[in-house]
């Protein structure tokens, strides 16, 4: 098999990158593990919500850049940054123009702004099917398609063909590829117990997989033998998910806890707190999952923050789960609280008294007490491919390992870090794919 470009993973960043290569009179397939029809992948079963770090990509570039940069810390690569922010309103409207996708605004907060539709916001399960991800995927693909290019489903991609450190192509079970460029879109390594046992989790099996179950890091391996760096600042991007998700499939992708959790406090078996919970959910699941239990954590709140930010938004756990069978113990002391969950109950009334001499917004006073057994839920990986603002991918020396280019969360070098920053997965795959193929063609 001979192509010129040649796309390992069929998500959005590798359908993104595939059509506008086709578009350009180039020869392109994309070569996707799965042999399903409607193959399960993390942009598939997403929302399907555009921003950058939970900002509109309408904002001017300048302003995206400031904020992108306070939300990922000191660390992250500036051309990343700044190549996303100034193509993030950009690809948005690629897509809309060239790939078939339609938007709506799907609620108030700004980012919110770009919503694929059919909208799945205020749904409660995994409804994807005929959404507005599921529909863009099958519309990039039928473009792809007509414009000359290829998805040859039931190929999974092995190595890659070296030579003279240049990639040349690439082999899987059963078929060669020669091809002049190739591009890595097969995401993160969330679902490699190995590489997530060494880099996210002591224990990887006690976080809750809320993803399509199929980012496993081949992409990241090949890549990583055939000469290219790893830029990983750490971490993962993901929410507090019920600990009843451990064993009930139903209660992901929601309720999370995350409102709640930033509201009132996260406390571990000793009844102390384990973090700062100001800094959110995504934060506060890094550091619950590099605990020796991530099983081991609980929200505690009152009454008043049950019925307040416990309620806050469509994905919020009140009443969310207990409807749908989700574990929560109440009380109407603290010590009777300790005493239901086996938290020590003199290091959680210590905890709540400091807490409490705090003035905070929501303290902890009105009965019931609630507990909310909690867990990581992971999505996607923050660590990859070391690539720069074209997405081509970086030796060690941070030269580009020619005819190799990397896309969507394969790659690493702008989100985690010590904030564990999160900028977007849709709007990063849109973006990197884009500039991967613009790169190509140029």
């Amino acid at each position: 098999m001979s192509c010129d470009v040649a796309v390992i993973g069929g998500g959005l960043s590798g359908l993104a990158c595939a059509l506008r290569v086709a578009m350009a009179g180039k020869r392109v397939v994309v070569f996707e593990r799965s042999s399903e029809e409607r193959y399960p992948c993390n942009s598939r079963i997403a929302t399907g919500v555009f921003h950058v770090a939970m900002n509109s990509v309408s904002l001017d570039p300048r302003t995206l850049e400031a904020r992108v940069r306070e939300a990922v810390g000191e660390g992250a690569r500036a051309d990343l940054v700044s190549a996303l922010c100034r193509n993030a309103g950009r690809a948005v409207g690629w897509l809309r123009e060239s790939g078939g996708a339609q938007f709506i605004r799907g609620g108030e907060a700004p980012f919110y702004d770009h919503v694929l539709a059919p909208s799945t916001i205020g749904q409660v399960g995994r409804p994807w099917q005929g959404k507005g991800a599921d529909v863009l995927l099958g519309s990039l693909e039928q473009k792809l398609v007509a414009h000359g290019g290829r998805v040859l489903r039931g190929h999974a991609a092995a190595e890659l063909k070296m030579q003279n450190g240049r990639c040349i192509g690439l082999r899987g079970e059963g078929f060669d590829v020669a091809a002049r460029d190739v591009v890595i879109a097969d995401g993160g390594y969330q679902n490699d117990p190995v590489q997530t046992k060494k880099r996210i989790s002591p224990v990887p099996e006690r976080l809750v997989q809320r993803n399509a179950r199929t980012g496993c890091g081949d992409g990241l391996q090949m890549a990583l033998a055939a000469g290219a760096a790893l830029a990983d600042r750490g971490g993962f991007y993901g929410h507090l998910q019920s600990r009843s998700a451990l064993t009930d499939d139903r209660l992901w992708p929601y309720p999370w806890a995350d409102e709640l959790a930033r509201a009132c406090i996260v406390v571990g078996s000793d009844g102390r707190r384990i973090a700062d919970e100001s800094r959110g959910g995504v934060y506060l699941a890094n550091r619950i999952a590099a605990l020796p239990d991530p099983a081991s954590a609980w929200v505690i709140c009152d009454h008043l923050a049950w019925e307040g930010p416990g309620a806050e938004r469509h994905t919020s756990p009140n009443p969310l789960l207990e409807r749908m069978g989700g574990a929560l113990q109440r009380a109407p002391t603290i010590e009777a609280l300790a005493a239901e969950t086996g938290i020590d109950a003199g290091g959680l009334a210590a905890t709540i008294a400091d807490y409490n001499a705090g003035l905070p917004a929501w303290p902890i006073r009105k009965w019931p007490f609630y507990a909310l057994p909690i867990v990581p839920g992971i999505t996607y990986t923050f660590g990859g491919i070391a690539v720069d603002g074209d997405s081509r991918a970086l030796r060690e020396d941070a030269t580009p390992l020619e005819g190799l280019y990397a896309a969507g969360s394969t790659t690493g070098g702008l989100e985690g870090g010590e904030r564990f920053g999160y900028v977007g997965g849709l709007v990063k795959a849109a973006v990197t794919g884009l500039l991967a193929a613009e790169h190509i063609c140029r």
